[in-house]
């Protein structure tokens, strides 16, 4: 966390200009990467006059969304550019900080939506780095050559091995809850017990120390892997580098392929992209999504799809999805309910499934495969209403079908539109070997068997491979309700109203509590108190109040708390 010079707050985030998630490299103001064969390095080093929103200054290495988008941006290149990086090591060039955590200020003047989709948005990309760590053989070394302190601890958290150096001033902390009166929202906790197997009581008591801990307590207590002395920390960074690229899965000599920038349309009204398609209603506080099917038959072989490189479709669906979603979801705070569909050949749907799976040992199908499931990871956080419209000319099969399999609600019109085509082929919907495990969700279950939890003999009854229709989908329980022409539109109009006239908030909470049946996990954890805890500690005066703890951080003035326990 960063000080605070004066107590006066930036302009509202809110008020700001729209948010575009694509950067590149030579675009970055506070992150720089370097390559040295199997070992990167990716430095924070963060420009403090080049905040997103004007009104605060990013010191000490504290972050905005920004600085963020900069890091997804780091994280997703490295796995599709750099196949022969096995070893990632984040480290700060500050002298003797890593990283101060989210800063103060931006927060203290930030729209509740706003700090609610940062938070989320940042824990996203964490989670990345953890998958590729897990699935894609680049393991994450959080190398601190200096005090890492709230979300700069979390960041550290998300790494495979933390490194913190040992100079008798350097520590990590999770300070929020006794200097800011929020709490560590973006993992810090989850973490820390249930992936770094902390104690209860050390960590309760490490939380409200906001000085923290460092040297060879840190290691004790797990908080670090090692505390190295700053005479020997280069050579020992490098050599732990190494020692853990050595024992990584993924393949050497691959050239990478460039992600290049993103096609895109955007006005007041629309969202465009050559698969995906947006528009937005205002009024109605609704976005009719589109998402195409391929073009054309796949390539033929693993070369091909090498050689077509971001435009395989696949590729450039999800690159697509992906953007449109962090868009909508920070810049149309209001438009809550997306309603889906698609159009398109689900048999060419299918057989790009089809090659993907043939070729899961190459490094950039197995990429894309990750991708397109953390894409759609984002799309089950993600606090709107979901609908999926399934119509005739639908191609919501095999991998595409996970959307519909994701919303909360879908309809699939029992025969055609007599007034608009009566001789089209009736809509289906087809369940195919991408939808039984390569794409899960946070829970670790296929959304097939979330849908079905503890309810096996459903489960099994789903046939692989055969389109269904309508009546046939809802006795399955694939679909929600098999509207026929008369009663289609009524049906959905009533459907997508209703949805718009709820309340928001609760809307919020009853979706984050239905989406995840099963098993807890260290993701589900997280988003489920994100979305809760976390959020209403940041709305409750006490932390963001005019005299709560975030406001009067860095004036010499204490907060006043209201002190009631609820």
């Amino acid at each position: 966390m960063t000080d605070v010079a004066t107590p006066d707050a930036p302009p509202t985030a809110a008020t700001s200009p729209r948010v575009d998630f694509r950067t590149a490299p030579e675009q970055y103001r506070h992150w720089r990467i370097s390559c040295d064969g199997p070992v990167a390095t990716v430095t924070m080093d963060v420009d403090e006059q080049a905040g997103l929103v004007p009104g605060y200054e990013l010191k000490l290495n504290s972050y905005d969304l920004g600085v963020d988008i900069e890091l997804y941006d780091a994280v997703q290149r490295l796995r599709f550019e750099h196949p022969e990086v096995r070893t990632v090591v984040l480290t700060s060039g500050k002298e003797k900080i890593f990283c101060a955590g989210a800063n103060i200020r931006m927060l203290a003047g930030s729209s509740h939506p706003w700090k609610v989709n940062f938070c989320k948005f940042t824990n996203e990309t964490r989670n990345g780095i953890e998958d590729a760590t897990a699935n894609s053989g680049q393991t994450y070394v959080a190398a601190l050559n200096g005090t890492a302190s709230g979300g700069g601890y979390e960041l550290a958290l998300a790494c495979e091995h933390i490194m913190l150096v040992d100079d008798r001033s350097s520590t990590v902390s999770l300070p929020e809850l006794p200097l800011l009166g929020v709490l560590p929202g973006t993992g810090g906790l989850t973490r820390i017990v249930d992936k770094r197997h902390v104690r209860r009581d050390l960590a309760d008591y490490f939380s409200t120390k906001s000085e923290g801990v460092g040297g060879r307590k840190a290691v004790q207590w797990r908080l670090v892997d090692e505390a190295v002395p700053r005479p020997a920390w280069d050579e020992t960074v490098l050599a732990r580098a190494r020692e853990l690229a050595a024992t990584s899965h993924r393949g050497v000599g691959a050239p990478g392929i460039a992600l290049t920038p993103l096609a895109k349309g955007r006005t007041d009204t629309a969202v465009a992209y050559r698969y995906v398609s947006a528009n937005l209603d205002q009024d109605a506080r609704t976005v009719m999504i589109t998402i195409r099917g391929p073009e054309a038959d796949p390539p033929p072989d693993i070369a091909a799809i090498h050689e077509q490189g971001d435009g395989f479709y696949p590729l450039a669906l999800t690159r697509e999805l992906d953007d449109l979603i962090l868009d909508l979801r920070t810049n149309e705070t209001e438009l809550g309910t997306w309603v889906f569909r698609t159009e398109g050949d689900a048999a060419r749907v299918l057989a790009y499934d089809q090659l993907l799976l043939d070729h899961r040992d190459d490094w950039l199908v197995n990429e894309i495969v990750h991708y397109l499931k953390r894409t759609l990871k984002r799309l089950d956080v993600t606090s709107r209403s979901l609908i999926a419209l399934i119509e005739p000319g639908s191609c919501f099969a095999g991998s595409l079908l996970e959307v519909a399999l994701a919303a909360d609600r879908s309809f699939q019109l029992v025969g055609v539109f007599e007034d608009v085509d009566p001789d089209a082929p009736p809509a289906t919907i087809t369940v195919g070997p991408m939808n039984l495990g390569p794409l899960p969700m946070g829970n670790g279950l296929t959304r097939l068997q979330t849908r079905f939890f503890g309810d096996d003999a459903a489960l099994k009854a789903i046939p692989e491979g055969e389109p269904l229709e309508a009546e046939a989908a809802e006795q399955l329980g694939l679909i929600t309700f098999a509207p026929d022409d008369i009663d289609w539109d009524e049906e959905v109009r009533i459907a997508v109203e209703e949805r718009a006239s709820f309340s928001p908030d609760a809307l919020t909470g009853l979706e984050a509590n239905y989406r995840f049946a099963g098993p807890e996990t260290v993701e589900t954890k997280i988003f489920g108190r994100l979305s809760a805890w976390q959020n209403w500690i940041f709305y409750r005066p006490n932390a963001s109040g005019p005299d709560g703890a975030l406001r009067r951080f860095g004036t010499g003035q204490r907060a006043e708390f209201d002190r009631k326990r609820v």
